[in-house]
């Protein structure tokens, strides 16, 4: 049955708490998943947490701490000794451990690695510490299955079951060499089919993906995608088999990733969340608001310095929107398409053809806009000179909107920035102020004025 969080079942909880009715409390969290625990946990306050946490097993309880928003966490982890945070680490694999050790205070973390029973695990999660949070290094996990190829079969199946006593999930075993030196991986078919005298050596497939420990972690992503893989080996600059890291820590990347993008887009600068406080929010949305009025001040400059266009042909001025539009439209479409590109690296042959596949495409869907325009103008009885204008200006926009939509974000992903930026109101503002000036520029060329 699904777990259900209300107004009467926080109630309820509050009071078990106050009575300090541990045993009912315990059973109520008996067969809870330790999602909808976090669930539970985002929703009530820390100091009832807190009291939950004291209560609940610690490997159900760690589990919910690792899934919840930093904010919240933080706040629950302020309220807990060193003795009780280094519990809950005890519960939890090394990457998890590491993530939640990182975000206290450089002498609790000292106190709580000093705390945790397990030796290996202690010395797992602190080389663990020395890698940057956003490479392979700072997302892999220290446990996992490894066999010298040297091992006999029979030898080998002995070693991986005292190593699996101390992992949850196995995914693949790694065959490494006298120095450790990722070397490839051991199938179970193999193991199975294989005579137990027979040497690892012989029986290993040295095909396996790895990834330095230095790598970006956006990178991993892209190349667990790419192969359809589970989990992938890290090693260090030698080679060496130093960790692993599994698919689950990967889609927090993407969905980080595919978050962060989406804010750029929409004009936010800052990564925020709905419930943001109204100072942080601001701060996130005013660059870009700016930028919109900076850009509203220019493209209302340009239309007063043709003033005298609107005066002999008025019409001109109710088609301004529609360029506008339209420019921000293509842009923005061109744009996301390339930001797509670049994020699954999947952007092909080089600068000149994309240009010249853009024009084209702009030219098709600039003269069937255009023939639509000058129907419609027909169809009005409207001044065949001023069809012409609106239309020959909208193919000329549409054209100069896709290139600039396309070679922005290029630009900025060799200069380092992030390409996304350009698929929100910066590509907008800049579009509608280039649609504006050549729709003016191409009237004063083609009307009598």
């Amino acid at each position: 049955m699904e777990f259900q969080i209300n107004k009467e079942f926080i109630n309820y909880l509050t009071d078990l708490i106050a009575e300090n009715n541990v045993d009912q409390i315990a059973e109520v969290f008996k067969d809870v998943h330790y999602a909808d625990l976090a669930e539970l946990f985002e929703e009530i306050e820390p100091e009832l947490a807190i009291a939950i946490i004291k209560i609940v097993d610690t490997d159900k309880t760690s589990d919910a701490i690792v899934e919840l928003d930093e904010d919240v966490r933080e706040e629950i982890l302020k309220g807990m000794s060193s003795q009780e945070i280094a519990n809950e680490v005890n519960e939890l694999e090394s990457d998890d451990a590491a993530d939640m050790i990182s975000e206290l205070s450089d002498e609790q973390m000292h106190e709580v690695i000093s705390q945790i029973e397990d030796i290996e695990h202690a010395k797992d999660i602190v080389d663990l510490l020395r890698y940057d949070e956003d490479t392979a290094g700072g997302l892999m996990g220290k446990e996992l299955i490894k066999v010298n190829e040297r091992w006999t079969c029979m030898q080998s199946i002995k070693e991986m079951r005292l190593q699996a006593e101390e992992i949850e999930k196995v995914y693949t075993v790694y065959v490494v060499d006298d120095d450790d030196v990722l070397k490839g991986r051991l199938s179970l078919k193999s193991l199975l089919t294989t005579s137990t005298k027979t040497p690892v050596r012989d029986v290993y497939s040295p095909s396996i993906t790895s990834v330095k420990a230095n790598e970006k972690g956006d990178v991993v992503a892209r190349i667990m995608q790419k192969y359809d893989l589970v989990v992938v080996a890290v090693v260090d600059e030698m080679g060496r088999l130093v960790g692993q890291i599994s698919v689950d820590d990967i889609i927090d990347i993407i969905r980080d990733e595919a978050e962060k993008d989406y804010q750029l887009a929409s004009g936010l600068t800052d990564d925020v969340e709905a419930d943001a406080s109204i100072l942080e929010l601001t701060k996130a949305r005013l660059p870009w608001l700016i930028l919109g009025l900076l850009g509203g001040f220019c493209s209302g400059g340009i239309m007063g310095g043709f003033g005298n266009i609107f005066k002999e042909f008025p019409m001109l001025f109710f088609y301004t929107p529609l360029i506008a539009a339209l420019a921000g439209n293509v842009g923005v479409q061109s744009s996301a398409i390339i930001v797509q590109g670049l994020a699954n690296d999947n952007i092909k042959g080089s600068l000149w053809d994309r240009m010249l596949k853009e024009i084209g495409l702009s030219l098709v869907n600039g003269i069937a806009l255009g023939t639509l325009i000058i129907g419609y103008g027909f169809i009005r009885q409207y001044d065949f000179l001023v069809s012409l204008t609106i239309a020959t200006s909208l193919v000329i926009v549409i054209i100069i909107a896709a290139l600039i939509g396309t070679f922005v974000p290029l630009i900025l992903n060799k200069r380092g920035i992030d390409p996304a930026l350009a698929t929100g109101p910066f590509i907008t503002t800049s579009n509608d102020i280039f649609g504006i000036f050549i729709y003016f520029s191409i009237a004063k060329m083609i009307l009598p004025i």
